[in-house]
């Protein structure tokens, strides 16, 4: 039994899971169209804090990822065997241990904030510290990361919307949760 707590009760969280779409590095869903946002409770506890971070500036904070199975997990490190932005599924993923999450920002009129890159653009304009992005860009991520990090997250260097708890690998990998199929799974039944 796994320890996942569906994170949709959260108060002001806008939920758009990016792998149960084609709207996607793979170009195509990987999750079942029912997919749910879970993650493990600790992680839970950290979103909450970032979205009333993010609520108090007047903002929404929108998920795009969260707990991912290691079935979807083989499919992406298939898809994109680069280490920088793709854990290997072998070795397994923060996302198939329920602490990291892919987040982005809403702005007041109900638009993105402009990152620079789209979630999941797997490419050098996608890593923090670029100072060669526009100020309103650098602006919006330094945004984001304070609104993370102040909640209790970590971040990586490559993706600004990858956050995840401290010590992960204090953390078991949850290879499967019946609230993320993939569609591999759905069609093997």
């Amino acid at each position: 039994m796994s320890s996942l707590t569906d994170i949709s009760h959260i108060r002001g969280l806008h939920i758009a899971l990016a792998y149960a779409t084609a709207h996607n590095f793979v170009g195509r869903a990987v999750y079942a169209p029912e997919a749910r946002a879970v993650l493990r409770p600790e992680a839970v506890d950290c979103l909450a804090s970032a979205v009333q971070a993010a609520r108090s500036c007047g903002l929404t904070m929108i998920v795009f990822d969260a707990y991912r199975p290691a079935a979807a997990q083989a499919v992406f490190w298939q898809a994109l065997s680069d280490p920088r932005y793709v854990a290997d599924a072998r070795q397994g993923s923060n996302h198939t241990r329920g602490v990291a999450i892919d987040v982005g920002l809403i702005g007041a009129d109900g638009r993105p904030l402009d990152m620079g890159t789209g979630f999941d653009a797997m490419c050098e304009q996608s890593h923090h510290g670029r100072s060669d992005l526009p100020a309103a860009v650098q602006r919006n991520r330094h945004l984001l990361l304070g609104i993370m990090l102040h909640a209790g997250f970590r971040t990586i260097p490559t993706e600004w919307w990858h956050y995840e708890l401290p010590d992960c690998a204090q953390y078991d990998f949850i290879p499967e949760d019946d609230a993320v199929k993939t569609i591999a799974d759905l069609e093997t039944r």
